[in-house]
């Protein structure tokens, strides 16, 4: 779904910074050879990723859900010389084509890759981070947010993504939809919890910006 027209998205988007060309190969590579391209993040929300990452200057980021890798390149363009990022996912499959593109940046030595079940592997990180990036399966993002919010530096931002799933969050939920219901529980629970501040971006599918008071 589209929340604003498709002419006026690609006007945006020639009118924001051009993603670099590593982006841009690697935008090219997933929807040539991966299933649902459409979870890459993309142009807008990449560069989008970038400047957040960039005004925050985070030493330790965490990202939930790395796909193909897009969104953890964009955010590493704001990483502090010394700066970290760890990137957790459960598709095997997938991570090599990760690998690949990590260790074209810049940010090679600073991308660790963290495979499995991040509710088991997340615990076990022991950082404090300034950014943290929640796009994986929709029925664990409360669980996720719980997680780490007390792993959150004071001012730190989470990031939440797909929060408006397709405009799903504004129709009747059908009973067999588990993940339009958590979603809609998420937006609520985040809204309304007294450690962040919460503000929802209508930006591609929905994104939260959450800075921990």
């Amino acid at each position: 779904m589209h929340f604003i027209s498709e002419e006026l998205e690609s006007y945006t988007e020639r009118h924001s910074q051009a993603e670099p060309q590593l982006l841009a190969d690697l935008n090219r590579e997933t929807h040539q050879k991966i299933l649902q391209p459409r979870m890459l993040s993309g142009h807008l929300q990449g560069r989008v990723l970038s400047m957040l990452s960039k005004i925050i200057r985070p030493g330790n980021i965490l990202e939930i859900g790395t796909y193909t890798g897009y969104a953890t390149l964009c955010m590493a363009e704001g990483l502090t010389e010394n700066g970290t990022i760890d990137t957790v996912d459960n598709n095997e499959e997938l991570f090599n084509f990760q690998r690949k593109y990590f260790d074209k940046s810049p940010w090679k030595n600073q991308i660790f890759q963290h495979l499995g079940n991040a509710l088991e592997i997340i615990p076990n990180l022991n950082k404090r981070y300034d950014l943290v990036f929640i796009d994986a399966d929709k029925h664990n993002y409360a669980n996720y947010f719980e997680m780490v919010v007390p792993m959150m530096s004071k001012g730190g931002i989470i990031l939440s993504d797909n929060v408006l799933w397709s405009g799903k969050v504004l129709e009747e939920v059908k009973s067999n939809d588990k993940s339009t219901q958590s979603l809609l529980d998420y937006n609520k629970m985040v809204n309304e919890d007294p450690r962040v501040e919460t503000v929802l971006l209508p930006i591609r599918d929905g994104l939260t910006v959450s800075r921990v008071i």
